[in-house]
């Protein structure tokens, strides 16, 4: 067994180049890999809905789900912190809750042709931001620990990005009204 080992080729061998930081927690990453929920998070981007007119969008995006089970989908949201409850209304002795989220999620697949298609706008601009983020990063880092370990620091230059992008995007919107 020790012999084959020894004796084996490689057929494959590629270096991995991170490109690409995805800043979430367990719980919402396990809140998101279910697809409905995922789209509960698009369908709640700017709107407070309760549990049936949610239930309602989703079967107009070809999710047939039941109000027990939509229920359990948006407590698993709740507890992740990607969505709240924002407004609680009561009538005729029955309560119900509104949700809404302050995520903007964007779930899509990249067309095949992304890195053919955008490549040098993405080397072009990433490389004037990169000189922005480094003094950022700079200002964040934690001095006294080694670069590989001062994960809170990459976390909270990203952050700083994030709102900044969200912002932007935000602001965007609001002017194209």
């Amino acid at each position: 067994m020790l012999d084959s080992i020894l004796h084996m080729s490689t057929l494959l061998e590629k270096p991995v180049r991170v490109n690409r930081t995805v800043i979430t927690t367990a719980d919402q990453a396990r809140a998101i890999e279910d697809p409905a929920r995922a789209k509960v998070l698009e369908i709640l981007y700017r709107k407070e809905l309760n549990a049936e007119q949610i239930l309602d969008e989703l079967k107009k995006s070809g999710y047939k789900k039941a109000l027990t089970t939509m229920r359990h989908h948006l407590d698993i949201l709740k507890e992740s912190g990607l969505i709240e409850i924002v407004r609680i209304e009561e009538a005729r002795g029955a309560v119900t809750k509104f949700y809404g989220t302050s995520t903007k999620f964007l779930g899509f697949d990249l067309p095949k042709d992304f890195d053919a298609k955008y490549s040098s706008l993405v080397k072009t601009t990433s490389g004037k931001i990169e000189k922005l983020l480094k003094n950022i990063s700079q200002k964040t880092a934690n001095k006294n620990s080694k670069p590989e370990h001062d994960s809170y620091g990459q976390y909270l230059t990203f952050e700083i990005i994030n709102r900044a992008i969200t912002e932007i995007l935000e602001n965007s919107h609001q002017n194209s009204k």
